[in-house]
């Protein structure tokens, strides 16, 4: 149990930090830069007693990464949470600024100072990971915006008899694009080869059938190397994988289904893993037929598959062993 009496609310823009201390009901704004944190750290020890108070803040990408690897190095207690728990936690408001968001996160801190997780930054190695999958992801969304844009000009402006060049060009970023996310990915590969526990870890999760270099990169940067989740079910809970019962008194009775609230990224990754399974993994793919044999949903039957995936890859890692395939020496 932590032993905090108070709680700074951190509100993280572009530019700015709007902080709130909750029990003094004071605020000061700062530059979101080395300092401006200086600042705020100077504000707060003129309040506080820097063991007794927690800091919180959103987690909003590479805005808040320079104050957490600040408060990392100085070794400052505080929290990084989504914006949309803390939003869903205090109920309905009304009214937007960034004083009454930074009063919201010190209220949402205050409120479970005693039993709240303090954040730990994850290695420089991960960092870069996650940032090189994002470049990646936004590289690809591009190259699916030119060829859909490609396509659906050859199928419409035939009857015009269009230019060459609106094709050419077109052809040219896409294989532009091709030749960099090639690049971000084989530097995916040296960063994680860089560092002997992440390629040993790598190695276990890829041993898995349906886990490639993509989906094996994102579990290792979104576990935090599988230091962030005690087991496979919080995980796939994150992932939002989990089927949870929709029930109310007597009258109320709906199927089990999963929730939105879920990091996309990895749900679309694993959807992809659990669709090359049934294809390319002998006994993935005669357990996907027989329950379609049976009447059984199709899609439900692809959850289980990717959440039998999840299980696997932290089996694996907490054993240390790669994945064997016991289903080719059965009978």
């Amino acid at each position: 149990m932590n032993q905090f009496t108070n709680a700074i609310g951190i509100d993280v823009s572009k530019k700015t930090l709007d902080a709130y201390d909750h029990l003094r009901q004071m605020s000061i704004t700062v530059p979101n830069d080395k300092a401006g944190f200086k600042t705020l750290l100077d504000w707060n020890k003129k309040n506080n007693s820097t063991s007794s108070v927690v800091i919180c803040f959103e987690h909003t990408g590479m805005y808040s990464l320079p104050l957490a690897v600040y408060l990392t190095d100085q070794g400052i207690s505080y929290v990084m949470v989504p914006g949309l728990e803390i939003k869903r936690s205090l109920g309905i408001r009304r009214g937007k600024s960034d004083v009454t968001d930074s009063i919201s996160i010190a209220q949402y801190a205050y409120q479970r100072r005693e039993n709240i997780k303090l954040y730990q930054l994850p290695s420089s190695q991960l960092l870069e990971l996650k940032s090189l999958l994002t470049l990646r992801e936004k590289m690809v969304s591009q190259r699916a915006g030119y060829q859909a844009s490609k396509k659906e000009m050859r199928r419409f402006l035939k009857v015009i008899n269009p230019s060459k060049v609106i094709f050419d060009v077109q052809d040219k970023m896409i294989k532009e694009l091709n030749a960099q996310i090639k690049k971000v990915e084989q530097q995916l590969i040296e960063v994680i080869n860089q560092h002997e526990h992440l390629k040993k870890t790598f190695n276990l999760i890829t041993s898995v059938k349906g886990v490639g270099l993509i989906l094996g990169s994102t579990m290792l940067a979104y576990t935090n190397c599988f230091t962030a989740f005690d087991d496979w079910r919080k995980f796939a809970c994150y992932c939002g994988i989990v089927p949870f019962e929709y029930q109310s008194g007597t009258s109320i009775k709906g199927r089990r289904k999963v929730s939105h609230f879920a990091n996309k990224r990895l749900k679309t990754l694993l959807s992809n893993a659990a669709c090359s399974s049934i294809q390319h993994n002998p006994e993935m793919k005669i357990y996907y037929q027989k329950r379609l044999t049976e009447g059984k949903n199709k899609m439900s039957t692809q959850n289980i598959i990717r959440n039998k995936i999840v299980s696997r890859i932290f089996a694996v890692v907490q054993r240390g062993t790669p994945y064997v395939d016991t289903f080719k020496y059965a009978a």
